[in-house]
């Protein structure tokens, strides 16, 4: 097969993303980076329908359901190859980000 930008693209990218899952530091820093993001979806989880006072209820119910699929696919832990279960956990450190947001935000309206 002819070697062309695109492929040249792939295989760089590739090639980055492996490089970064061997480094534990880099590792480290995307698992503190996805918790920050998911801190970050809680507070708009929390923020956003709460203006209404109507989705409360609808909001809870797709955090629920969201952690429990996430659930469901990260602790049996048999997979394939490595990349599905770097990108599980990786969502998992989104999951943990987003109880710790919500618990913040449970502390601030508790006060």
């Amino acid at each position: 097969m002819k070697k062309t930008n695109l492929n040249q693209l792939t295989e760089y990218i590739v090639n980055i993303i492996r490089q970064t899952h061997k480094n534990k530091i880099n590792s480290l820093s995307l698992s503190i980076l996805y918790m920050l993001l998911g801190f970050f979806i809680s507070t708009t989880l929390s923020t956003i329908p709460g203006q209404t006072g109507d989705w409360g209820i609808i909001g809870a119910a797709v955090i629920v359901t969201f952690y429990e699929r996430i659930s469901q696919q990260t602790y049996p832990l048999r997979f394939k190859n490595s990349l599905t279960h770097v990108f599980i956990n990786r969502i998992n450190y989104i999951k943990i980000g987003i109880l710790y947001g919500l618990f913040v935000d449970a502390f601030k309206l508790g006060s």
